[in-house]
């Protein structure tokens, strides 16, 4: 088996890796799972650069399993540790793109969404609470209507916090829950995967800081269930 084969990389230097992850596989095997991106990504560079022993690979962030697109590793621990720094100030611009049901009320073309989220870990989901709910977290998001065809809706999403699931809760809890997210009320599946794509990721390169941004190609199985929202997208 040739790793080449079975990675999209959007970015590869020698500090950094950027990968589009396809749904269905986990960022990093401490989220579980026996195929995990950080693990297929060490491998293809072992083979690549013909390298013996351990292969350093730094999480920097993840992505949920059912979501695909823009997932970056660093190469070395110092890229690691200013990468981790930019994730953590909010200094990494993330946008997202999200096919929804629509329901609820109806929202604007575009808007922020805000609200304080908990996490259930009974239940294994993130509610939406009361700000001064025990742990309650502080959720932030940027959104615009791309397109519109029926009952759906094509989102980008642009968040300005980090929190579990944030996406997905703060979009259902106004009744338009991911295609696909069953977890959050969706009626209709997606194979192992969810209509949340990780579209981009804008940064500081850890060493030079250019800037640098990273853009996913839409997955293929969008292309049959959504066409009418995806002209002119790649």
């Amino acid at each position: 088996m040739l790793f080449a084969d079975v990675l999209d990389v959007l970015f590869e230097d020698n500090h950094l890796l950027g990968l589009n992850k396809p749904s269905g596989w986990p960022s990093a095997h401490f989220d579980g799972g026996d195929q995990t991106m950080d693990l297929v990504a060490k491998a293809y560079l072992k083979e690549k650069y013909d390298k013996p022993g351990n292969v350093f690979l730094g999480v920097v962030h993840r992505l949920d399993k059912s979501t695909s697109g823009c997932l970056l590793f660093a190469r070395t621990s110092k890229a690691a540790a200013r990468l981790s720094e930019q994730f953590r100030e909010g200094a990494v611009e993330k946008v997202y793109y999200a096919v929804v049901e629509v329901g609820g009320n109806g929202i604007a073309d575009m808007g922020t969404l805000e609200d304080w989220l908990w996490h259930d870990d009974d239940a294994h989901l993130v509610r939406v609470v009361e700000e001064d709910a025990p742990d309650a977290k502080h959720a932030r998001l940027h959104y615009a209507v791309k397109a519109s065809h029926g009952k759906r809706r094509l989102l980008e999403l642009r968040p300005l916090t980090g929190r579990k699931h944030q996406l997905r809760v703060q979009l259902a809890s106004r009744g338009y829950p991911i295609v696909g997210d069953a977890k959050y009320g969706s009626p209709h599946r997606l194979g192992n995967a969810i209509a949340l794509h990780a579209r981009s990721l804008s940064f500081l390169h850890p060493t030079t800081t250019e800037p640098i941004t990273l853009t996913a190609d839409i997955p293929r199985h969008w292309r049959g269930p959504f066409a009418h929202l995806l002209t002119g997208v790649r």
